[in-house]
């Protein structure tokens, strides 16, 4: 979002201070975005325009506020992940990482939470969580187990296996393409703090869960037998995908030094992904493969995240926000350490209750208006990567504090194996209070004492 400070916005709107209009818009979205009663793309999409219809912003003014790096990220991933997930290769990792640890359900509990951490933290957790479900319910039938504690730590997995890098978790891509970040900037900050719960979520898992899960040498023979192989459905798509993958990656890691946009490296690696998949093929199989991957791109999320943008920025622009972001400084007494760990407990409390994204979009043009007065971006980093592990640890407190928390819960239903809203915050409250104290210690010791 940029130019706000150069926009002739109207001091009154519908015989109203803009400000008081703006904040109502906002409002009231967020408030139908909560209850879940409407689709949240719609929502988005009908805010901005009552945005634009309330005179607040014009149809051009709300175009800057949209961040188009964002939703090219977003795109690109999702058809690069889309048309890997074709290959089988995910439940290939799965499966044979249980054989790896002799099919021991102790075992297997702490290897599914480190797979789903570590698949998160290369692609969205929704497709995570999609991909490795089914294969643990295949498991821990087979091995005649709970399934609960395994879709537990998943879920705890994928949140924070998801905060590690730029493209894990959503905020962290709003927060990347709003402050020019890199790859590696989130992977040098923030990958310590992960691997550190991480070995915590699953030693709490192993002790209270572990010596409890016992199968019979003849079931967890079932899971042996298993072939791997079969599972990969194209081996010839795997190459072409993991290849993909990987120059990707390797395109986030150095774009900092070419000056190119991560959401430019996503796009074009899709692009690549998708003509390498459609090669060869005839012309009408070739367009309904091309049609079926973006059929498989989340467009619900990606127009949820245009709408939000515009809306959030009716709210900058109006001044809303800076005048928020004076209060906040006023209440940290303009400290930075104090600013940190307010905002990362915050962010925290806030993301279990709603969907961590329209929190993190309303928030980072509020502290951009802050860094001045907080002694500039580089002073300002502590207070990002505390948004950052406040937002997307928090989304582990309840059921619907993120996405792949919903899921999973629908899939463990349609099992026949409901996961309660109550005997979830049982473990998950625990749980994100832990990893977000775990996460405050790191960010105190990290920038305000070595």
């Amino acid at each position: 979002m940029h130019g706000a400070e150069l926009l002739d916005v109207p001091q009154m709107v519908w015989g109203m201070d803009v400000k008081v209009v703006a904040a109502a818009i906002v409002i009231i979205a967020y408030a139908i975005l909560f209850t879940e009663k409407l689709n949240r793309a719609v929502v988005a999409l009908l805010g901005a325009s009552v945005m634009i219809f309330a005179g607040i912003l014009t149809q051009a003014q709300a175009f800057m506020g949209i961040d188009f790096n964002t939703l090219a990220l977003l795109i690109g991933m999702m058809m690069i992940v889309g048309i890997c997930e074709k290959t089988g290769i995910f439940q290939y990792v799965a499966i044979w990482s249980a054989k790896k640890v002799h099919a021991n359900p102790r075992g297997i509990l702490l290897v599914l939470a480190v797979v789903t951490a570590f698949f998160s933290a290369f692609l969205d957790n929704v497709t995570t969580v999609l991909l490795i479900v089914p294969v643990t319910f295949q498991i821990t039938k087979k091995l005649g187990v709970p399934t609960y504690p395994y879709l537990l730590v998943e879920i705890f997995a994928s949140n924070i296996g998801g905060t590690a890098t730029l493209i894990g978790d959503p905020p962290n891509i709003l927060i990347g393409s709003a402050l020019n970040l890199s790859f590696m900037d989130f992977m040098k900050e923030l990958t310590p703090i992960v691997i550190l719960c991480m070995l915590v979520l699953t030693v709490i898992f192993d002790f209270f869960f572990g010596r409890r899960l016992v199968s019979t040498a003849q079931r967890r023979n079932k899971i042996m037998l298993l072939q791997e192989r079969e599972t990969i459905k194209d081996p010839s798509l795997l190459i072409k995908s993991l290849s993909v993958l990987f120059l990707v990656i390797i395109g986030f890691i150095s774009a900092e030094h070419f000056h190119i946009a991560n959401g430019t490296i996503a796009m074009a690696g899709g692009a690549t992904l998708l003509l390498l998949y459609t090669l060869g093929a005839k012309h009408d199989e070739r367009d309904h493969k091309v049609e079926q991957i973006f059929a498989i791109v989340d467009w619900t999320t990606i127009f949820f995240f245009a709408g939000l943008f515009v809306i959030v920025y009716g709210l900058e622009v109006t001044g809303v926000l800076a005048m928020l972001g004076h209060k906040f400084i006023e209440l940290t007494e303009g400290s930075v350490s104090k600013a940190s760990l307010l905002i990362i407990w915050v962010s925290a409390i806030v993301s279990g209750a709603i969907d961590n994204i329209p929190f993190v979009a309303t928030m980072i043009p509020m502290l951009k208006s802050m860094e001045a007065s907080l002694g500039g971006r580089e002073a300002m980093m502590p207070v990002w990567w505390a948004l950052s592990l406040g937002a997307c640890f928090g989304g582990n407190a309840t059921l619907i504090g993120a996405s792949a928390n919903v899921i999973v819960a629908g899939m463990a239903a349609r099992q026949g194996q409901p996961i309660s809203f109550l005997g979830f915050m049982k473990w998950s409250v625990p749980i994100t209070l832990l990893t977000v104290a775990l996460a405050t210690a790191y960010i105190y010791i990290q920038y305000f004492i070595i």
